[in-house]
């Protein structure tokens, strides 16, 4: 946690004043998110006093994007990846990841969740899928979740 934290730090509060937008493909409240499904209670509790000392200072985002896949489908990317690391990831603790991301975005007012359900998309090698993703992305969205699924 203390590491993402710095390198967060590093590109979000330390930001060049010429540049207006940056990508992020992490979110601290993964830490939180995560460490909730893996530690104990009390792990957990003091986990959660460190994290909201270090998450005080983070700016929200304009937006947050979440892209989706069935259980199923992360299991064959996993498997296609073959990462030592990954092989004992279980379909039952997938899904515990994915509710504990929903159950965060149902209490997001503030800032707008754009949730893209990708099951039949493959945006990596379809550059016509590639757009559309990046059109919903450059989109204005009122603050709440905001969920769509794309299929072909």
């Amino acid at each position: 946690m203390t590491e993402r934290h710095k390198q967060l730090e590093r590109s979000l509060l330390n930001q060049d004043m010429f540049i207006d937008f940056t990508v992020a493909d992490y979110a601290f409240i993964k830490t939180l998110l995560f460490a909730r499904k893996n530690l104990t209670d009390e792990e957990f509790r003091l986990f959660q006093k460190l994290f909201s000392v270090l998450n005080q200072n983070f700016p929200k985002p304009d937006l947050m994007v979440y892209f989706h896949r069935n259980v199923d489908i992360l299991l064959e990317q996993i498997a296609k990846r073959n990462r030592p690391y990954e092989k004992d990831i279980t379909p039952e603790y997938l899904g515990k990841i994915q509710d504990a991301y929903f159950e965060y975005f149902r209490n997001i007012l503030s800032y707008p969740v754009l949730i893209i359900d990708l099951n039949t998309i493959d945006f990596v090698a379809n550059k016509a899928h590639y757009e559309h993703v990046k059109y919903l992305i450059s989109k204005k969205y009122q603050p709440g979740v905001h969920r769509i699924s794309l299929v072909v």
